[in-house]
């Protein structure tokens, strides 16, 4: 089982290792960081680095892909490198996923025509147009092979129903237990539903804040 989560400048961390520590514990599994270029690929807060092993060329044909959100997607709604890799593996996935904003990718690779799919709550407006139906009440949305997740730590839960798929329920709840993710927020803020206007407030100003000067640029 050979699995392959793309990496682009200003992705946003968890979307990733998220997946990533939930997939590569899948007996038989392996989990490749992938990208236009080997080498470190900076997330959203720029203060950390993964490195990416293979190039998309040298990943010609994954069993499953998960493409992570952040930032870094609008930068890419036009069609380039990871589009046209997206569309020449899609075929023989059998799975093709995303998680927060990937699903933008998902959609300008012409993956989404025609199907319901989700994203992170703030990008409803921009993945409208690129697929069938933007879905706003679910935090995991299947259709056929193509899985899209909602918000960040959504990615976590579209994982372990992906393991299941892949292995069996009683293994992906191993995983689950493994990782113990048995979430008990301090706060039930977690959606625009639950959340009240200070907290929206508050969140323009963590959206706006800069990152740590202090980090790499990368």
């Amino acid at each position: 089982m050979r699995i392959a989560i793309p990496l682009f400048e200003k992705f946003t961390a968890l979307d990733a290792v998220g997946p990533y520590e939930v997939l590569s514990r899948l007996p038989g599994a392996r989990v490749e960081f992938v990208g236009e270029r080997t080498g470190p690929v900076r997330t959203d807060t720029r203060a950390l680095a993964i490195t990416v092993d293979a190039t998309l060329d040298e990943v010609g044909a994954p069993d499953v892909v998960v493409v992570p959100g952040g930032p870094g997607t609008r930068a890419m709604l036009e069609p380039g490198p990871l589009h046209e890799w997206i569309r020449a593996v899609h075929p023989t996935t059998q799975w093709t996923t995303s998680v927060c904003t990937g699903s933008l990718i998902l959609g300008t690779a012409g993956v989404l025509d025609g199907i319901d799919a989700t994203t992170h709550w703030g990008a409803m407006h921009e993945l409208a147009p690129l697929c069938g139906n933007a879905v706003s009440d679910r935090r995991v949305v299947v259709q056929g092979k193509v899985v899209t997740a909602a918000g960040v730590s959504s990615g976590i839960d579209m994982a372990l129903w992906l393991a299941a798929q892949i292995a069996d329920d009683q293994t992906a709840q191993a995983i689950q237990l493994l990782i113990e993710y048995d979430p008990q927020p301090p706060f039930d803020a977690g959606s625009v539903a639950k959340a009240g206007p200070e907290v929206m407030t508050k969140l323009g100003e963590v959206m706006t804040a800069e990152p740590d000067a202090s980090a790499p640029a990368g």
